[in-house]
């Protein structure tokens, strides 16, 4: 502002005043859609609840007991057998982090819900289990703390230790070595090593309080790491939960597809547009060599006859003409007058 002069400071002044009529607008935009959003969180409720009740067996959805044939009643399957964990594989996002030794517990998973937290912002995840033999928790959570809640800018996640049961962790895999030859102690030496799961998910990657001491590349893999966390649990968030008989059904996941596709097309068509270019420059090179050609043909010619001096009221007319024939397509003018072919 200092290096401007008097009248373009008032000016810009008078942007100011109109960029601060903008943020009370976008503030009272930011409450009002805030409100419209828990509106309709609490009109979503009584249907997850009624989704719930039926994923769960709790109700029976008329006209299915008439769809059960009489030999088949003592074997009738309760509910939807594994709906949540058939539409959480069913997204890309979340079948990347489900292992197969994951998928026996997560059959246990009865419901999945979210809330937003205030203080601090942010979100919270809950995910209820049937007792099962993995475990003891009956509810597991994931809580995003957000330094802005209307930008995704994670400040960090906190999740739920796991209690497991003896012999059942899925985070850790237990490693057995044989032991040397010739070694006393003949039992094989067991290891117990991290691995893959889904359950990860409730162990995020955790900013160090003294951040001074990580290096540059520690520090991008930790943001990778939050990065992708944050993907799987806004996935859960804004997908799944809403919409999970459609990733159940797999519909979501044509329509994610499709969305993919389309943009794979423009990616395509800018494709076929470099091309086209990268045929007319082709196109010009060629033209540029042929042109070269018959100039050394052509001095060779006028050297023969001893009529060297008038070669160079020639090159510079042949290059004149190469040069307005190449313009359009924005060649340097150094590739006019290289000594050897482009290639």
């Amino acid at each position: 502002m200092e290096t401007l002069s008097p009248i373009v400071r008032k000016r810009v002044e008078a942007l100011r005043e109109i960029q601060d009529e903008h943020d009370e607008l976008e503030a009272k935009f930011f409450e009002e859609r805030a409100a419209l959003e828990a509106k309709y969180q609490k009109l979503y409720e009584p249907l997850y609840t009624k989704r719930y009740d039926i994923v769960n067996g709790v109700v029976e959805v008329e006209g299915a007991k008439s769809e059960t044939p009489a030999e088949d009643t003592a074997s009738e399957e309760k509910g939807v057998p594994d709906f949540w964990l058939t539409a959480m594989k069913t997204n890309e996002v979340l079948a990347e982090e489900i292992q197969e030794r994951d998928e026996e517990a997560l059959k246990f998973l009865k419901d999945i819900k979210w809330c937003k937290i205030d203080n601090p912002k942010g979100f919270k995840l809950e995910f209820f289990f049937d007792s099962n033999p993995f475990f003891k928790n009956s509810v597991l959570t994931k809580t995003y703390h957000m330094i802005d809640d209307e930008e995704p800018i994670l400040e960090k996640a906190i999740g739920t230790e796991i209690e497991w049961l003896p012999g059942k962790c899925l985070t850790q895999k237990i490693m057995k070595k044989k032991p040397k030859k010739g070694s006393k102690n003949a039992k094989p030496i067991t290891k117990t090593e991290n691995c893959d799961s889904f359950f990860n998910f409730f162990n995020p990657p955790q900013v160090p309080e003294d951040d001074d001491d990580i290096d540059e590349e520690t520090a991008e893999d930790l943001q990778n790491q939050m990065e992708q966390d944050y993907d799987v649990g806004s996935t859960i968030r804004d997908k799944i939960i809403p919409h999970a008989v459609s990733w159940f059904t797999g519909e979501a996941a044509q329509d994610d597809e499709f969305d993919l596709e389309e943009d794979d097309e423009g990616e395509g068509e800018e494709d076929e547009d470099d091309e086209e270019d990268e045929d007319e420059e082709d196109e010009d090179e060629d033209e540029e060599e042929v042109s070269k050609t018959k100039r050394r043909q052509l001095q060779d010619q006028r050297r023969a006859e001893g009529m060297e001096h008038r070669w160079i009221a020639l090159l510079s007319a042949s290059s004149s003409d190469i040069l307005r024939a190449v313009a359009p397509f924005s060649f340097p003018s150094y590739i006019l007058f290289e000594s050897s072919p482009i290639g």
